[in-house]
């Protein structure tokens, strides 16, 4: 872990320099509403010169540069470089760096055992290890303990203009609404999932996700005593479709979830 943290750090730094001075920098387009600067490359560079130094023989899986290392890799980085893109180029000081540790356990599984969520902004670093706990700084984290979903508050993602599943997540969110006492859509999955862990969210659903959106946030969730599914109550890792939350909500969300897609799924084509 210290390792890590040294190293999101060191990239957190740079990324805060260039977060005062975001008007200055060149941005191009990596697809719908996606975002790509280059202060969000920097970072990914410095976390892999950190973390390569530090333990050379660890494979890669970066959002920006993709797959790297040994094919037989035994533990893998799982990187963010820049998760909230978007909020950091409109000068929104909710932005993080994402990295989990992943430990192959079979010729085609893995499980994710340990991850750091920092944001250099509010200088919070999010930290869990699998049978450790999570951790905010040194103060240990656990899942809200909320049972009635109506005093619950949940976070999602809104799909940008040009990604799929917008009637899915319109459907969901229709269903969820009326039953909570709030939505709320921050722009960075990795920073709701650690959030989620500190008890100040209840519950958090987003479709399409990708590995290294959640990879640290969701062992955070489960060692702060939360669960974390796909709808159909699978591996989220695997899918990208999460529905995370304390014992009680999580079933409660996944409902609400899985009726709010099979309801899209039931429209007449056309």
């Amino acid at each position: 872990m210290q390792v890590v943290t040294t190293a999101v750090r060191k990239a957190g730094r740079r990324l805060l320099r260039d977060f005062g001075e975001v008007e200055q920098l060149q941005v191009s387009m990596k697809g719908p509403s996606d975002f790509v600067s280059t202060a969000d490359l920097r970072a990914e560079q410095t976390l892999k010169e950190e973390l390569s130094k530090a333990r050379p023989g660890f494979a890669f899986l970066m959002e920006e540069s993709g797959e790297s290392g040994d094919d037989s890799w035994e533990w893998r980085w799982v990187v963010d470089p820049l998760d909230g893109t978007t909020n950091f180029l409109h000068g929104i000081p909710h932005w993080a760096i994402s990295v989990g540790i992943e430990k192959r356990t079979g010729t085609e599984t893995s499980e994710v055992v340990a991850g750091v969520i920092y944001n250099p902004a509010s200088d919070e670093l999010f930290w869990a290890e699998k049978g450790v706990g999570a951790f905010l700084n040194d103060r240990r984290l656990r899942v809200s303990g909320r049972k009635d979903i109506r005093e619950a508050v949940f976070a999602t993602g809104i799909p940008f203009a040009g990604v799929p599943r917008k009637a899915e997540f319109s459907s969901i969110l229709h269903r969820v609404m009326p039953q909570v006492a709030g939505v709320r859509r921050f722009g960075a999955a990795a920073l709701d999932l650690a959030w989620l862990a500190a008890g100040r969210y209840d519950g958090f659903w987003e479709l399409g996700l990708k590995k290294w959106d959640i990879a640290a946030g969701l062992v955070m969730v489960k060692e702060a005593g939360g669960a974390a599914s796909d709808p159909d109550g699978g591996d989220p890792y695997g899918s990208g479709n999460v529905v995370a939350g304390n014992q009680t909500l999580q079933p409660k969300l996944r409902e609400l979830v899985v009726d709010g897609i099979a309801a899209v799924k039931a429209r007449p084509a056309g």
